[in-house]
């Protein structure tokens, strides 16, 4: 049981070999102080594409020294900058990629080039990570930023990426909360219906790797003693690893709860390409951008 996010850095501080991050468009203050946080961590290796000028305003403005660390002079735009990031991955020099100033649409369009970018077979998707005061371990929500509208195959490989990162920081069998508004199966609610299809498909084999169990609502899915009230019973109810939102617009809503009145804390990244992407907010503070930098050098 991981208790609070910084057991993400003192698992990465141990990984060998560092990991080297390429970050596209590197002039970015927030991002250039989360680099060197993470340097200070011993975490990562930077590699920075972007206007090497304005990168080297900014590293000076905060104290940053970019000696030793790669630099690749672009001042062509930040969606170039995108891309020779990506090609940076594809060759084998960086293993994680980090989006800087740039248009999350533009970075994602180079991962997802169909000749030159990070694609798979999986869907992309984002799992966001939190530490709540109210709750007896970290936990995930997924997927709040990608999939507006996922059907049942969508939920499927959402599942298995956030069971891919769960794994991947040392969480074994992770449980899986198919969240809804009800508990039970309601054929004009769609997402009742397909957590009884995903619980369905575990219990058969199908999805492999978790627990999963639902529909519940929420309460339910982190509260045991809400769990026993209305009689719910299993591995899940109150001490679920993930919670799978039924769109992005609920998923959204319940991670800007989280982080803005609920004093969580999180890390997040985008799973499904061949390589962790950070995608880190404006509104993140420096510790969430460190443990996400954290979190996806243990993902491989």
């Amino acid at each position: 049981m991981i208790r609070d996010l910084t057991e993400l850095l003192r698992k990465a501080k141990t990984r060998r070999p560092v990991r080297k991050v390429v970050v596209a468009a590197a002039e970015d203050k927030h991002v250039l102080k989360a680099l060197q946080n993470a340097i200070k961590e011993e975490i990562i290796i930077p590699l920075l594409v972007g206007d090497k000028g304005k990168i080297e305003q900014i590293a000076q403005s905060i104290g940053f020294s970019l000696d030793g660390i790669e630099l690749i002079d672009n001042r062509e735009g930040s969606a170039i900058s995108a891309r020779i990031a990506v090609a940076k991955v594809r060759s084998g020099e960086a293993d994680i990629i980090m989006k800087g100033f740039v248009n999350t649409g533009d970075l994602l369009k180079a991962v997802l080039d169909k000749d030159l970018g990070l694609r798979t077979d999986q869907l992309l998707s984002h799992v966001a990570f939190f530490e709540s005061p109210y709750y007896h371990k970290i936990f995930c929500v997924t997927d709040v930023a990608m999939n507006i509208a996922p059907d049942l195959e969508a939920k499927v490989q959402i599942i298995h990426n956030a069971v891919k990162a769960c794994h991947g920081i040392g969480i074994g069998n992770p449980k899986v909360a198919v969240a809804a508004a009800v508990e039970t199966v309601n054929p004009k609610m769609e997402a009742t219906v397909h957590a009884a299809q995903l619980k369905e498909m575990n219990d058969k084999g199908l999805l492999k790797g978790c627990i999963v169990d639902g529909p519940f609502a929420v309460d339910i899915a982190v509260n045991a003693d809400a769990a026993r009230h209305k009689g719910i019973s299993g591995e899940v109810a109150g001490d679920c690893d993930i919670i799978l939102a039924p769109d992005i617009e609920a998923g959204n809503m319940f991670y800007k709860a989280l982080n803005f009145l609920g004093g969580a804390s999180s890390a997040a990244v985008v799973m499904g390409a061949s390589v962790p992407v950070v995608l880190t907010s404006r509104s993140d503070d420096e510790r969430s951008k460190l443990l996400s930098i954290a979190l996806a050098t243990l993902i491989d």
